[in-house]
C-alpha cells in the first residue's frame, strides 16, 4: 500500500476522500491478486478497510475516468518537452452471459470471427523516446441493430459537373456509429492535448480510410495508417496542359510490380529478405489532397517471392523512416490490452450494469499505468522485472503481514526482509535464488 499512496495522490482534486481510500484498496487487492479480478476476489486480498462492500461501492460511484488517467499521467510519467503520438484501438472482450451492459457481437483479432462480447474504443498516448504506450481515454461501443429493411440507394445523377457549378468541394463523408464516438472522444480530450507536442493520430488499417482521415483532419492532427494492399493510388498528373478545358489532376496509377527506381528511399538486407521502402507524395480518388505514402517491399532472395505493405500519412513532411518507425509504435497499445486482460480483470470482470462496467474496465486500463511506474525502480537493477514478479512481490507481502500478526511477538526486521524475500519466490519469475537470502 505505501508504494500506492504517493502515485494516487494527484487524484485529490477530482475524488473524494471515500473514493480515493477505496480506489487505494482497489488498486492493492489487484496487485496481490492471483487469479480472477471480480470483487469477490478483490475483497478477499485487500487489507483492513477493504470489504466486499467497499468493493460494491466503488464500482457503483461515478467517476470522471478521462480526468483520472489525465492526471497520473501528468504528474508521473509527461513531460512538456516529449514528443507523443495519439493511438487509437478497438478492444473486445468476451462475455457469456446476456445481461452485461453493451454486449453484442463484436469481431475478435484473436479468435477471427466474431463473438459474443463486449467493445470498447481506446486512446493511447505513445511517448515516442520510451516507446511505451499509457491508457488515457476508454468508451463504450454500444452494438448496432441490423436494420429490418435495407436503406434504398440515393438516385444516382448524370455525369458531368451539374449546371451553374463553378467548382466542387468535397462534401463530408457519412460517419458510421464507431467513427461518430471517436470524433467524440477525440473531441473531449483536445483540452488535455494541448499542452504536449501531439501532432499525429496513428490507427490500424481498419481506420485506413477517408472517413476516418476526415475525422482526424477536423480535429487539427494528422493521420498515419494503412492502406489496401491494391490501393488504387496515382502519381501528379505532369504532362502538358491540355488545349481545351482543365489540367488534368491524376497521372499515371502506381504499379506495385514495377516501383518507380527515383523514388527509392532505402534498402535493407535480412538474413535471407532484401527490405526496399519506397516514398512517394500520391492522390488517391477518395481524398481531396495528395498524402505521403510509404510502400515497404519485402523479397525473398532465392524464391523471388514478394510482399508489401502500403503505409500512408497526410503529413507530407515526414519522412519514410518516420512513418515506418511511427506506424510500428501503434502496436504499443495492444500491450496494453494484453496486460489489462491478463493481469488486471479486463477479461475477468462479471460486472453487468453500465456504471460498473465503465469502472471495471478503467480499473484494468488504470492498473496497467499504475503497473509500469511501480516498475520502473526495480527494473534500474534487472531491466527483464516483469508485472508477475511485480505481483508475486505484493502477495508475499500480503502472506507475511498475515503471518506475523498471528506470532506472539514481532521478528527482527532483517528477519522479516529474509521471509519476504523468500516467499515472493515462489510467484516471481526473475528472482534471485532462494539460497541467497539463507544465513
Amino acid at each position: 500500500m505505501s508504494e500506492i499512496i504517493p502515485l494516487l495522490l494527484c487524484l485529490q482534486p477530482i475524488l473524494s476522500q471515500t473514493t480515493l481510500r477505496q480506489l487505494r484498496h482497489v488498486a492493492f487487492a489487484m496487485m496481490c491478486n492471483p487469479k480472477q479480478a471480480t470483487m469477490l476476489g478483490l475483497s478477499r486480498w485487500s487489507e483492513k478497510g477493504g470489504s466486499y462492500r467497499t468493493m460494491q461501492r466503488l464500482y457503483h460511484t461515478p467517476i470522471a475516468w478521462v480526468q483520472v488517467h489525465w492526471l497520473v499521467l501528468k504528474a508521473h510519467l509527461l513531460k512538456s518537452d516529449g514528443v507523443y503520438l495519439l493511438a487509437g484501438d478497438e478492444v473486445v472482450v468476451s462475455k457469456a452471459g446476456k445481461k452485461t451492459h453493451g454486449v453484442g457481437r463484436f469481431y475478435s483479432g484473436l479468435a477471427q470471427r466474431t463473438i459474443p462480447s463486449v467493445s470498447f474504443m481506446t486512446l493511447a498516448l505513445i511517448d515516442v523516446e520510451h516507446r511505451q504506450s499509457y491508457p488515457l481515454y476508454v468508451e463504450q461501443i454500444m452494438p448496432v441493430e441490423k436494420a429490418s429493411e435495407p436503406e434504398k440507394p440515393a438516385p444516382k445523377r448524370k455525369r458531368g459537373r451539374p449546371k451553374g457549378r463553378k467548382n466542387y468541394e468535397k462534401p463530408a463523408p457519412t460517419l458510421s456509429p464507431l467513427l461518430s464516438l471517436f470524433q467524440g472522444m477525440l473531441g473531449m480530450i483536445q483540452g488535455y492535448l494541448t499542452s504536449l507536442r501531439v501532432s499525429h493520430i496513428v490507427l490500424d488499417g481498419k481506420f485506413g480510410n477517408y472517413p476516418s482521415t476526415w475525422v482526424v483532419r477536423e480535429a487539427g492532427h494528422h493521420i498515419i495508417s494503412k492502406m489496401r494492399q491494391d490501393a488504387a493510388l496515382y502519381f501528379p498528373y505532369d504532362g502538358a496542359k491540355p488545349r481545351c478545358g482543365p489540367t488534368p489532376r491524376y497521372g499515371t496509377k502506381l504499379d506495385y510490380k514495377h516501383l518507380p527506381a527515383q523514388h527509392l528511399s532505402h534498402t535493407q538486407f535480412t538474413g535471407d529478405y532484401r527490405i526496399d521502402t519506397y516514398q512517394m507524395a500520391l492522390y488517391h480518388k477518395d481524398y481531396p489532397d495528395r498524402l505521403n505514402v510509404v510502400v515497404v517491399v519485402k523479397t525473398h532472395r532465392v524464391t523471388g517471392k514478394r510482399g508489401h505493405v502500403v503505409l500512408f500519412s497526410t503529413d507530407l513532411d515526414l519522412t519514410a523512416e518516420q512513418v515506418i518507425d511511427y506506424y510500428s509504435l501503434r502496436f504499443q497499445i495492444e500491450f496494453n490490452f494484453r496486460d489489462a486482460k491478463q493481469h488486471w480483470g479486463l477479461e475477468d470482470f462479471m460486472n453487468v450494469q453500465p456504471i460498473a462496467v465503465t469502472n471495471a474496465v478503467n480499473l484494468a486500463f488504470l492498473m496497467v499505468t499504475l503497473s509500469n511506474l511501480m516498475l520502473q525502480p526495480y527494473r534500474v537493477h534487472d531491466p527483464d522485472f516483469s508485472v508477475l514478479d511485480l505481483k508475486a512481490q505484493f502477495r508475499a507481502r500480503r502472506y507475511l503481514s498475515e503471518t506475523i500478526k498471528m506470532l506472539p511477538e514481532m521478528p527482527e526486521p532483517h528477519l522479516i526482509s529474509r521471509i519476504w524475500q523468500r516467499l515472493a519466490q515462489f510467484g516471481g519469475i526473475r528472482t534471485r535464488p532462494i539460497d541467497d537470502f539463507a544465513a
